[in-house]
C-alpha cells in the first residue's frame, strides 16, 4: 500500500538549527513530504553531509541555494533565517506558494514597532498583516483566518505562555512584571561566535541585551492583547553553558486580594485545560523534562511575605520555541489536527 502525502513543503535556511529541527520533525508528519531545502552557504552539499543525523531520513536530500522559481507551487514553505532577511525573499515567494512560516523576527511586530526595537524600517510593511503571530494557546483564531504565520521567539513564547492566565484574568498589575530567562546556546544558532565559543560559555552564565533585547517587544505585544490594556516588561536573558533548553522566570505584583498558590495553579489548569502542549506542573519545571518535545511546562507561586506572583515557564528552545510551535501553526494553516507529527514526551535523560 502506498502512503500518498498530502502536502510538498519546502524549507528556506535549513542548515541552520531551527532548520535542522523541522527537518527533523516533519521526517515523522504523516502529512508534510519535505522537498525542497535551501542553504546558501552550504548549497551542493547533501543534508546527510551536515547533518548526518538526518542521512538515513533523507538520504537524496541536498541543499540548493535559493532560487524563488524552485519554490513555486509547494503547499507550505517554512523559512528559518536570521532577522532582516525573511523580508527580503519573502516577497519573492508570497504569491506562489499555498503557505509561509518564518520562524525570523521579520513579520512579528507591526511596523513602527519593528523600527523601534530594530532600528531600521521594515522592508515589506505591506505584508505584515498576511501574518497572524503563531502562537497558537493565544492566537489560534487568528492563525486559522490567515495565509501566513510568524512564529515568535523562543524567550517570548515561554515567558508569555507562563505568565498569560495572571494577565488574561486581571490578577496582577500589567506594569512592574520582571521577566528572568534562561537559554542554550542553540538559541543563538549555529553561526560562528566569541560568545557560544566553548571556552567562552562553558562554566559561565551570563546576562546580555541588557534593557534593550528585542524579544521584550514579542512579550509586551501578546501580553497586551491577552490582558486587554497595555502591559509593561523588564526583560532579562541569560546564556547558559547547555545546548538545547530555555526556563523562564517571571514576577509581577497582585492586583487582587487573597491570592494563594493554589488557587493560581487551579486558574492555570482551567486556562490550560483545553490545550495540548501546555502541561501545568506542581513543581518547579525544568528543562531536561521538555527537551526534544513541544510541550511547555508552567507553573506558579504566591509569595504572601513580598506579596510578590512567581510565574515560570520551561520549553525546548528549538521545538516549541521554534521548528515545533511552527509545524504546531502549520497544522492550524493546513486544517490538520493540532498534534501530527508532535510529542509532549521529552527525551530523558
Amino acid at each position: 500500500m502506498v502512503c500518498v502525502v498530502a502536502y510538498r513543503a519546502g524549507v528556506i535556511g535549513a542548515s541552520g538549527y531551527t532548520g535542522a529541527e523541522l527537518l527533523r520533525i516533519l521526517h515523522g508528519h504523516p502529512e508534510i513530504e519535505v522537498v525542497h531545502v535551501t542553504a546558501n552557504t552550504n548549497a551542493s552539499s547533501s543534508v546527510a553531509e551536515v547533518y548526518p543525523s538526518l542521512g538515513v531520513a533523507y538520504p537524496d536530500l541536498a541543499y540548493e541555494a535559493f532560487a524563488a522559481t524552485d519554490l513555486a507551487g509547494l503547499d507550505l514553505v517554512f523559512c528559518g533565517l536570521p532577522h532582516g532577511e525573511s523580508q527580503i525573499v519573502i516577497p519573492a515567494i508570497i504569491a506562489t506558494v499555498g503557505h509561509v512560516i518564518d520562524l525570523g523576527a521579520d513579520f512579528r511586530l507591526p511596523a513602527p514597532a519593528y523600527e523601534e526595537w530594530y532600528g531600521t524600517a521594515h522592508r515589506a510593511p505591506a505584508l505584515l498583516e498576511q501574518f497572524a503571530l503563531g502562537l497558537p494557546e493565544l492566537y489560534r483564531d487568528e492563525i486559522t483566518a490567515h495565509d501566513h504565520v510568524a512564529a515568535p521567539g523562543c524567550y517570548p513564547t515561554a515567558a508569555v505562555l507562563a505568565m498569560a492566565p495572571l494577565l488574561a484574568s486581571g490578577l496582577v498589575e500589567p506594569t512592574g512584571i520582571v521577566v528572568d530567562a534562561i537559554s542554550g546556546v542553540s538559541g543563538a544558532g549555529r553561526g560562528l561566535s566569541l560568545r557560544t565559543h566553548f571556552g567562552e560559555i562553558d562554566e559561565s552564565v551570563e546576562a546580555y541585551g541588557l534593557l534593550s533585547h528585542r524579544h521584550t517587544a514579542e512579550m509586551e505585544l501578546v501580553l497586551s492583547k491577552v490582558s486587554g490594556t497595555s502591559v509593561q516588561v523588564l526583560f532579562t536573558p541569560h546564556l547558559a553553558p547547555m545546548t538545547r533548553g530555555l526556563l523562564a522566570t517571571a514576577y509581577a505584583r497582585p492586583n487582587t486580594a487573597g491570592l494563594t498558590t493554589a488557587s493560581l495553579l487551579e486558574t492555570y489548569r482551567a486556562f490550560y485545560a483545553d490545550e495540548p502542549f501546555v502541561a501545568v506542573v506542581d513543581e518547579a519545571p525544568a528543562t531536561k523534562a521538555t527537551r526534544g518535545s513541544n510541550a511547555a511546562h508552567v507553573t506558579v507561586r504566591f509569595d504572601e511575605r513580598t506579596g510578590t506572583v512567581v510565574a515560570l515557564g520551561a520549553i525546548d528552545n528549538l521545538v516549541k520555541g521554534a521548528s515545533g510551535q511552527a509545524i504546531q501553526a502549520a497544522n492550524l494553516l493546513l486544517g490538520l489536527p493540532e498534534t501530527v507529527g508532535l510529542t509532549v514526551v521529552g527525551i530523558y535523560p
